[in-house]
Parts: C-alpha cells; sequence; structure tokens
C-alpha cells in the first residue's frame, strides 16, 4: 500500500503549519488580500485545513461548500485568473519554504490547478 498525498506531506501537523503559512503570506499581498477583509480568518484556516486533508487522501472528511459555490461570492467581486495565479504562487512559496520535494509539491500545484475552472465558476 502506497501513502497518501497526506501522508507525504507529514499529516496533519504539517498541514496545519503550511495553510498558516500560506495565509499569512495570501494576506500580506495586497492584491489579494482584500478578498478576505469580511472573513473570519480562524474559521477559513480550519475550513482550509480540514479540505486539504481530504483532498490528499487523508483521514478527515471535508464538510463544506463545494468550489464553485464557495466562491461565487468571491468572482461577483472581481475574482480572475491574476487572483488564482497569485494564491497558486503563494501557495508553491510555502511548499518552497517548508521544503517540501519537488515531486511531492508537484502533485499538490496539480491538484491546486484542476480547481481553477470550479474556483473562478467557468
Amino acid at each position: 500500500m502506497t501513502d497518501s498525498l497526506f501522508d507525504k506531506l507529514g499529516g496533519e501537523p504539517a498541514v496545519d503549519v503550511a495553510v498558516d503559512i500560506f495565509y499569512r503570506k495570501v494576506l500580506s499581498d495586497e492584491s489579494i488580500s482584500h478578498f478576505f477583509d469580511d472573513t473570519d480568518m480562524d474559521e477559513q484556516r480550519a475550513k482550509q485545513k480540514s479540505f486539504l486533508t481530504m483532498v490528499f487522501g487523508g483521514p478527515h472528511e471535508y464538510t463544506g461548500k463545494d468550489m464553485r459555490e464557495a466562491h461565487a461570492p468571491l468572482v461577483e467581486k472581481g475574482l480572475d485568473d491574476s487572483h488564482f495565479d497569485a494564491v497558486a504562487g503563494h501557495l508553491q512559496a510555502t511548499l518552497d519554504e517548508l521544503g517540501v520535494p519537488e515531486d511531492i509539491a508537484g502533485e499538490v500545484m496539480t491538484i491546486a490547478a484542476s480547481t481553477r475552472d470550479d474556483v473562478l465558476n467557468r
């Protein structure tokens, strides 16, 4: 049996640290931080940790909104490819900062890229 991506990344502690670093980067980026002005960031971090754990094959089940529903209000506020690219860049920078091996980081980035059309409601 092969390890899930969740296990390869280091499990819950690794996802927790990555999400916290990721949101620090996102919230310090003036080109995208305004999308989070009305967001409870503690709740957002918890949802993201649960979602990523599920997507990466971990032991939790995400029960939040689907990608299209969750991001529809942001698309109405102008969320577009440039914003998606900025967020993806912060994700890559987080993986680099944490020293995630290139092949594993590539798996994460492939999953992230696969969400573009749903996030942007296309």
